[in-house]
């Protein structure tokens, strides 16, 4: 059962969940999962949006430039280790991460959701630009892209569904 929520009665858990990893999901050409630790919930363009990501060198990001939506992933309490372990440490190119999680099927988009979990939230994106490294503080591009190739896109999704899977 799914219980729809307003995603903003749930801010201050999302972002305290953010700095220990919450999910990224994809499902292109098969359901993927990352965590990520950057993330931004909010209003754009007079929208209710999340915005995520993600490297160049990511399965992920291949998948979102193809599907062009994403669900996002965050535990009530604590998170998995184990889930965390494998969602953080190895590709979707090389193993099936369905086999780590049980999904939840979507509302809305096509990319389930991680019932261990709950709160989802579903986006359907609708802004993607590459980061421009010269633009970037230099001691943040010196720490964070010493390989200058492997930098992040940004994704803005829309928030078209968000609920706690019960």
């Amino acid at each position: 059962m799914k219980e729809k929520i307003n995603v903003f009665d749930y801010a201050e858990l999302i972002t305290k969940a953010l700095k220990p990893g919450i999910l990224l999901n994809t499902n292109g050409e098969k359901f993927n999962s990352m965590v990520i630790g950057w993330g931004h919930l909010g209003i754009l363009w007079s929208q209710e949006t999340f915005a995520v990501y993600v490297r160049q060198s990511r399965y992920t990001k291949a998948q979102m430039d193809k599907t062009r939506e994403f669900t996002i992933s965050v535990p009530l309490e604590e998170a998995d280790e184990e889930i965390t372990r494998v969602m953080g440490t190895m590709s979707g190119r090389d193993i099936n991460k369905a086999d780590y999680v049980h999904l939840e099927d979507p509302d809305v988009n096509h990319t389930p959701g991680v019932r261990e979990y709950p709160l989802t939230i579903e986006c359907e994106v609708i802004y993607s630009q590459d980061q421009e490294l010269d633009l970037l503080d230099e001691k943040i591009r010196e720490r964070a892209y010493k390989d200058p190739k492997d930098y992040h896109t940004l994704y803005v999704g829309r928030i078209v569904s968000a609920y706690i899977i019960r």
